[in-house]
């Protein structure tokens, strides 16, 4: 397909006679008199243009100007009478390709400008494509993978699902295991949950919170808990053996990387404020708020059940064991707020 030039000039045997030279190379010729019809003419069909300078109404210059107005990327070469450097430096600060004097007297010299200005329009329009293309392929990448990520997310979310309900399953199975420990896993959820809405904690934290609540002594499932219903003092094995159920809970959940802190309070729910707990023996800063409400929570309701081998204690009592221990073994402000919600609004 020929290439397209637009010519501008208003002299007419000059129009004509560059018009002819371009034909007879094979160009696809379009001639307007003015720099208005260049201006209501062009479009992205045409390769190059070919500008008189001194035309009436609007001369070269300003119909470049109105060109770069217009954001037309096309090599304009300026084809003038008056070939002073004057001209030239403004016709190439205007954005011209090229400038050319006039009358053409070297024809192949003309047309190597021609071509080279018609090379610069393809790499431009290639350019322009390629961008356009990657553009449009980065978009539809873009969608691509967010419509992944939501079908990673959807799996992802059903396989936590899928997890936490496996795990439920196991920690109901520990509690039929045990007559004693029946319902100890849901009051401790009920009593973390009430601590931490009068904390205030977020959304993700009651979440994270509900679920080290629930999984808190599922570690208990693969130890004999036998020496539990057993009436009297446990020995010091019997002892021993109670105690890793916090290290077994943690590696229990530990292939679900989702529930990494839930496994980090499963770990340290028997941990005290003072070091003196198990199984690592830290205490301090080293214990996050959601680690100190399950410990609380469990102590609790550990102290307020029947168990064989002791007498279970009221409400009040346990409160007041909190209050004793707190300090040491407890956090002194979540203390107090949990003793305040459990005896004036315990939950049901």
């Amino acid at each position: 397909m020929a290439s397209k030039i637009l010519i501008a000039d208003d002299d007419d045997l000059v129009r004509n006679a560059v018009q002819q030279i371009l034909i007879m190379f094979d160009y696809d010729v379009v001639a307007v008199q003015s720099g208005r019809e260049v201006l209501d003419q062009i479009n992205d069909d045409f390769d190059v243009i070919v500008l008189d300078i001194n035309m009436p109404d609007m001369d070269g210059f300003e119909t470049l100007d109105g060109l770069n107005r217009k954001k037309i990327d096309i090599p304009v070469i300026f084809l003038t009478g008056a070939g002073s450097m004057d001209y030239a430096v403004k016709a190439i600060n205007l954005g011209a390709y090229d400038f050319m004097t006039k009358p053409i007297e070297d024809i192949e010299f003309f047309h190597v400008k021609i071509k080279r200005a018609i090379e610069k329009r393809n790499f431009v329009r290639h350019e322009k494509n390629y961008r356009l293309n990657l553009e449009k392929e980065v978009r539809e990448k873009t969608k691509e993978l967010a419509e992944r990520n939501v079908l990673l997310e959807q799996y992802g979310h059903q396989l936590e699902n899928a997890a936490v309900e496996v795990m439920t399953s196991l920690q109901t199975a520990l509690e039929e295991k045990d007559e004693y420990t029946a319902g100890h896993t849901r009051r401790v959820t009920d009593y973390a949950m009430l601590l931490g809405e009068k904390l205030g904690l977020s959304r993700e934290d009651m979440v994270v919170l509900r679920r080290a609540s629930q999984f808190h002594d599922i570690g208990k499932l693969v130890i004999d808990l036998s020496c539990i219903q057993k009436p009297g003092k446990l020995t010091t094995d019997e002892w021993e053996l109670i105690k890793k159920h916090p290290t077994v809970g943690a590696n229990i959940i530990q292939p679900f990387t989702f529930i990494d802190r839930e496994r980090n309070i499963i770990l340290h729910h028997h941990e005290r404020l003072d070091g003196n707990g198990y199984p690592e023996g830290i205490g301090g800063d080293e214990l996050d708020t959601l680690t100190r409400i399950v410990t609380v929570a469990d102590s609790y309701d550990a102290m307020t059940s029947r168990r064989n081998y002791r007498r279970n204690l009221s409400p009040v009592e346990a409160v007041a064991e909190l209050r004793r221990c707190a300090g040491t073994q407890f956090d002194p402000d979540l203390v107090e707020v949990f003793c305040h919600a459990v005896l004036t609004e315990p939950p049901h």
